[in-house]
Parts: structure tokens; C-alpha cells; sequence
């Protein structure tokens, strides 16, 4: 997984970029596939804004939240990145049927070879 943090007006701390890391391990942890994560943090007076792009096979994952509070808007980013990605997780899971599933379903329904 690749990450870039950005800092719009703000400069990205240390302590600031570990916490985000620590954040994105998280839904690193709910799904492994994840392909590249962009975050953008910024400051306009107090309105502490925090973005992401995740990008997933098949589709890019966005999320934004502002709060007064650098991190606690970096938590609810967090929060939304992991609701998002556990939702295409169960739909890529929902539609995948293996051949077996198939091969039974269809014995089921077919009438033996013999029974004619």
C-alpha cells in the first residue's frame, strides 16, 4: 500500500503522519487489497479539514471530514475510509460464486442420466 500525505497551509508533523498511518493500518486490517491511499490534510482558520482517495481494484474510495480538531477529523475519516471499504468488501464478496456452488446448483436441478 502506498501513501501520500499532503498538507494544504499546514505542515504534516511527524506525530501527525503516524497517526494518520495508524488510522489507514486500520482499514488496511479490514481489507488487504488496497492499492494506493491519498490524504490530504488542510487548515482554512478553524476549520481543520481532512480528505483521502482510496484506491481499490475496480474503484476509488473517497471520503472527507471537517472538524475544529485536526485529529479527531483524521478519526472520522477514518471511521467513514472503514465503513466504505467493509461495503465493497461484502459486494465484491456477494457476487463472487465459485465453480463448485455451480456445478452443485446445476446436479440439483437436472434430472440423473439414467432416470430418462
Amino acid at each position: 500500500m502506498n501513501l501520500n500525505l499532503t498538507g494544504v497551509h499546514l505542515d504534516v508533523t511527524p506525530a501527525i503522519r503516524a497517526y494518520v498511518v495508524a488510522k489507514i493500518d486500520r482499514v488496511n486490517r479490514h481489507f488487504d487489497h488496497v492499492i494506493d491511499v491519498n490524504v490530504i490534510l488542510s487548515v482554512d482558520k478553524l476549520r481543520q479539514k481532512c480528505e483521502a482517495n482510496l484506491h481499490v481494484r475496480g474503484k476509488e474510495i473517497h471520503a472527507e471530514s471537517i472538524d475544529p480538531d485536526m485529529y479527531a477529523a483524521i478519526d472520522a475519516l477514518a471511521d467513514k475510509l472503514d465503513r466504505q471499504v467493509l461495503k465493497y468488501k461484502e459486494k465484491a464478496s456477494a457476487h463472487r460464486i465459485d465453480r463448485e456452488t455451480i456445478e452443485r446448483e446445476l446436479a440439483a436441478t437436472q434430472p440423473p442420466a439414467g432416470a430418462e
